[in-house]
């Protein structure tokens, strides 16, 4: 296979991405100290509806997050279940990001529990991104009494990873001198952002590993995985030049949600899209806000995104809303499985409008 020499030179920064160890789940057992070191699960009930979040001793018995909870009731019958309380998770979320903000304002959320930092330069003058880090999770645990898990490197891509190797309550680095050979042994299914159908895709083609994908030129990867394929030949380089975006206040009302594990049939985004979308409901109660414009926001296994519109003449009720929100799911076929469903109302009935959707809601899934 050819290879390219001549790769653009990358920018060292230092990195850091903070993951809560099953957040909502932890949430539960701190303020419910019967319930710890016990199966418990957020969301759902023995007789119907799906698991939400799913602490480490429910995990031991296989379930998970997505999972039916008529499956996971079978799974371990002493399993504990826990109605949501977002406002309570919102409330900790916003506890643990002040202790983001005392490092640095480049502080990307990704949901309620977790979050990008670039600590190149900080507020503390620490030269070191290990100490920090170490610091961070220390103060959530002194300030929160939860458990947080972090990793550090030169770019968003490889700290993302990092943050996944020592779970739970535990911290990793990963290095600019290791971090190619790291990528080679790192089997694909562990790439951040190659979902299930694009592994099974490359298996096909004989990459099991990133050894095995750093095989093939970027022609090869574009002609087989479009624009992709030069993301994916600049991370098995460990190549990633995303900056941290720090999140703007935003106006227009949103909620979104990543999942654990992608998916594609139009039963699991149905069942995935219905707890978000009674959120924003929740929200433009709440607000006294009403849009004219929903949008669904999809993103896929590969990172590349879409959106669809529609626009009324009068603002949707709820009930229409739903209504919108599957019209717009159903309008085409995906051909990739989707790792992140959002929904959003603009055209709002305010003089201030933005077109950005808002805090993200991590319903079901987190690490």
């Amino acid at each position: 296979m050819e290879n390219e020499k001549d790769i653009a030179p990358h920018p060292i920064r230092k990195i850091i991405h903070v993951d809560m160890d099953a957040f909502y789940a932890s949430v539960e057992q701190l303020d419910h100290p019967e319930w710890r070191g016990k199966p418990l699960v957020v969301g759902g009930n023995a007789a119907r509806g799906v698991i939400a979040a799913a602490s480490y001793e429910a995990r031991k018995f296989g379930v998970y997050s997505a999972m039916s909870s008529v499956l996971a009731a079978r799974k371990c019958p002493q399993l504990i279940f826990a109605p949501a309380r977002f406002d309570r998770y919102r409330e900790i979320s916003g506890q643990i990001r002040e202790i983001f903000y005392e490092y640095t304002d480049l502080v990307e959320p990704l949901s309620l529990d977790e979050a990008f930092m670039d600590v190149t330069e900080n507020k503390k003058g620490l030269k070191s991104a290990i100490l920090i880090a170490r610091q961070i999770r220390l103060k959530i645990k002194e300030r929160t009494g939860l458990n947080a898990s972090a990793g550090v490197s030169y770019n968003k891509f490889l700290a993302k990873i990092a943050s996944d190797l020592n779970k739970p309550n535990g911290q990793a680095v990963i290095l600019p001198d290791e971090a190619e050979l790291f990528l080679e042994k790192l089997p694909i299914k562990k790439f951040f952002g190659i979902g299930k159908v694009t592994a099974e895709k490359m298996r096909g083609l004989g990459i099991h590993n990133g050894k095995d994908l750093k095989q093939f030129s970027l022609q090869y990867l574009t002609r087989k995985f479009g624009k992709s394929g030069i993301h994916y030949f600049n991370i098995v380089r460990g190549i990633h030049l995303s900056e941290v975006q720090p999140h703007r206040i935003r106006k227009s009302l949103s909620a979104e949600n990543t999942f654990e594990k992608d998916i594609l049939t139009m039963e699991e985004l149905l069942t995935a899209l219905k707890p978000i979308c009674d959120e924003l409901i929740k929200r433009i109660k709440k607000s006294r806000i009403k849009g004219r414009t929903v949008t669904l926001k999809i993103k896929f296994s590969d990172f590349t995104q879409q959106t669809r519109s529609k626009t009324q003449e009068q603002y949707p009720d709820e009930e229409h809303l739903w209504e919108i929100a599957r019209e717009l799911l159903a309008q085409d076929p995906f051909e990739k499985s989707i790792r992140l469903l959002g929904l959003g109302i603009s055209n709002l009935n305010i003089i201030e409008e933005h077109q950005h959707f808002g805090e993200q809601l991590r319903i079901p899934f987190e690490g």
